[in-house]
């Protein structure tokens, strides 16, 4: 099965260089463009990112940003969806475009209290049970990125 993706993966000041290496293959597999944004919280090479990534670097779109208003002004007709814990709307009950991008914050923090407030109708969750805190990073973009592409064939 060929997948026909135009989506773009934002990561927003990650620290867990394995997460990292772990979305550039996810991006590798899907054809999504990685968008790394802010202060990372590792060197690009970092050998925990480089073996998590594996054969797949050359595969993968990465681009860097120093920060997310630079990134929405170069994109500045896309549609920009932030992922938090913070939200109670479902990733789900949202119809995703080719082209869109899905913000990541940081694994121990989140996207900042500001930026949510200031996109409160694209800030989205995924659903979790009450008293659990967050799921892994890369296996949170790995719903999301499926879940458009499986809205859009």
């Amino acid at each position: 099965m060929k997948i026909n993706s135009s989506f773009n993966i934002v990561l927003f000041e990650p620290e867990i260089p394995q997460n990292t290496g772990n979305i550039v293959r996810l991006c590798a597999c899907t054809g999504a463009k990685l968008f790394l944004v802010g202060k990372l919280g590792f060197s690009l090479s970092d050998k925990y990112l480089k073996r998590a990534g594996l054969d797949y670097w050359d595969s993968a779109q990465i681009v860097q940003y120093s920060t997310l208003d630079e990134l929405k002004k170069d994109y500045k007709d896309s549609k920009f969806y932030y992922l938090t814990t913070k939200s109670k709307q479902k990733y789900t009950d949202f119809s995703f475009s080719n082209g869109d991008f899905f913000v990541f914050g940081p694994e121990t923090r989140g996207i900042p209290e500001l930026i949510l407030n200031e996109n409160p109708t694209t800030s989205i969750t995924i659903p979790m049970l009450d008293g659990q805190r967050s799921l892994n990073l890369s296996n949170s973009v790995s719903i999301v990125i499926y879940e458009a592409i499986r809205q859009n064939g």
